[in-house]
């Protein structure tokens, strides 16, 4: 079988990230490097800082990334887009402009012999009341509806500056470093879950910018993609092996 590549957390078009054209064009560049080995791309989430589609508008830019992934789906590879909670609001554009499978939430597939758990990430088990709070405003279809009324100049610019305000409240921007297996939320996430679904061969996630590669038990492995704006990061599962990888310009890696 031809490679299936994981990626996530590119957050195109954040206002806190300098060079965000050199950014974009280094991943479609990766693309086109997997396009004639690869027979599905999993987008994990948060590939936009914010991503709103309104009924007959949709975000400025990203167009050398939005070119790439129609041109891998025209030429006959599955690209899968995982919403994030920065990328929430996409309805019918990607999947009917640029040929994606959508999803809403976690998904468990077989690819090749194995089963794989795929998520972007946010929520699973992290009990932050904050956060579940502003995802459930974030979800609420009258909330949706009521922002849709605002004229994009506007809602555009609010959602960006948000996505600023909340990176750079970090330190440097950047997420907290690995906290050790009794604190990542997403390996207490997935060490619960295998208690009940022990038929899980790998777990992965975004979300966390973090590059994780974690031996859960005998049977399953979880892995934590890292970011594509400092680490540039992915995985691959050539049909018998999954490893995570580190993209490097001129690379001539699987």
């Amino acid at each position: 079988m031809k490679n299936v590549y994981f990626l996530s957390d590119a957050h195109l078009g954040s206002l806190a990230i300098k060079h965000g054209r050199t950014q974009e064009r280094r991943l479609v560049r990766f693309l086109d490097s997997i396009k004639n080995k690869a027979s599905a791309v999993y987008l994990l989430g948060d590939m936009f800082d914010f991503w709103y589609e309104y009924k007959y508008v949709v975000p400025k830019g990203y167009t050398r990334f939005l070119g790439k992934l129609s041109e891998l789906t025209d030429m006959g590879v599955e690209v899968h887009f995982f919403t994030g909670n920065h990328d929430i609001w996409a309805y019918e554009y990607l999947e009917k402009e640029c040929g994606v499978i959508l999803h809403k939430s976690a998904i468990t597939t077989e690819i090749g012999d194995k089963v794989f758990f795929l998520a972007h990430g946010d929520g699973l088990g992290d009990k932050d009341r904050k956060f579940k709070f502003i995802s459930r405003v974030f979800h609420n279809r009258l909330c949706q509806k009521m922002f849709s009324a605002l004229h994009p100049r506007w809602g555009m610019s609010f959602g960006l500056n948000w996505a600023k305000h909340s990176r750079l409240k970090r330190v440097g921007g950047i997420e907290p470093a690995y906290m050790g297996e009794e604190k990542e939320y997403l390996v207490c996430f997935s060490k619960d879950y295998i208690k009940t679904h022990d038929n899980i061969d790998y777990f992965l996630f975004g979300h966390r910018h973090i590059a994780l590669d974690l031996i859960l038990s005998k049977k399953s492995r979880m892995l934590i993609l890292g970011d594509w704006i400092r680490l540039f990061t992915y995985a691959v599962y050539d049909g018998e092996h999954l490893f995570l990888e580190h993209y490097v310009e001129g690379d001539t890696q699987p």
